[in-house]
């Protein structure tokens, strides 16, 4: 049985990418897609492999974008993604991003995490956990934040930050290096999903 090791993107993969973000066609995808699948796409399986005991199994994303609504008619992702469920994962020419937490979350989710963030014992927890995080380096915000305060909630709430989020996110990235080509991108995955640990345990209380 052959064991699939991972040894980080190489060199390779940061210039498949560079490519693609100055040809996305489909043409320049056929001509380096061994590329895309050796030195991009079996890393991240390989990654998601080795993490699927301590996060659980992840599922990388199609490299496809929905261009159907989209006035961007370009056919390709210029990253690789995957989602799993501690957290999210991206690599691109850029950079290799990853995040964790509540993201986008469904009407009845954000109702209740607004609750809990009100709640005089719930909330001040979430501010220490968040208080941590961006400690440790972590960046913590959402996708979307309200300019005023939520409806029933006083503009004047001790934790009034957390309660115009639409969700809660922590995430770091770090801009792509030799590095990447080494176990270290592994290591840097690792410490942030375990990072996320507390705000992971929070939300699974309080929101589900």
């Amino acid at each position: 049985m052959i064991v699939m090791t991972f040894k980080g993107w190489r060199v390779e993969a940061v210039e498949f990418y560079e490519g693609l973000q100055a040809d996305n066609t489909k043409t320049y995808w056929e001509q380096h897609k061994s590329v895309y699948e050796q030195s991009v796409k079996r890393p991240m399986e390989e990654l998601l492999a080795e993490l699927a005991d301590d996060f659980g199994t992840g599922r990388m994303f199609r490299p496809y974008r929905d261009v159907r609504f989209s006035k961007d008619k370009t056919p390709y992702k210029t990253y690789c993604a995957a989602h799993l469920p501690g957290g999210y994962i991206s690599f691109s020419a850029d950079e290799l991003f990853v995040g964790s937490g509540l993201y986008r979350p469904e009407p009845d989710q954000l109702q209740r995490y607004r609750a809990a963030v009100d709640d005089g014992k719930s909330g001040p927890e979430l501010e220490s956990i968040v208080a941590r995080l961006r400690k440790g380096g972590y960046e913590v915000g959402a996708h979307e934040v309200l300019k005023s305060a939520p409806k029933g909630y006083p503009k004047d709430h001790p934790r009034i930050e957390l309660l115009n989020q639409k969700g809660i996110v922590m995430s770091k990235s770090w801009s792509v290096g030799a590095w990447l080509g080494t176990r270290k991108a592994k290591d840097r995955v690792v410490a942030c999903l375990d990072a996320a640990r507390p705000l992971n345990a929070w939300l699974e209380r309080q929101v589900g």
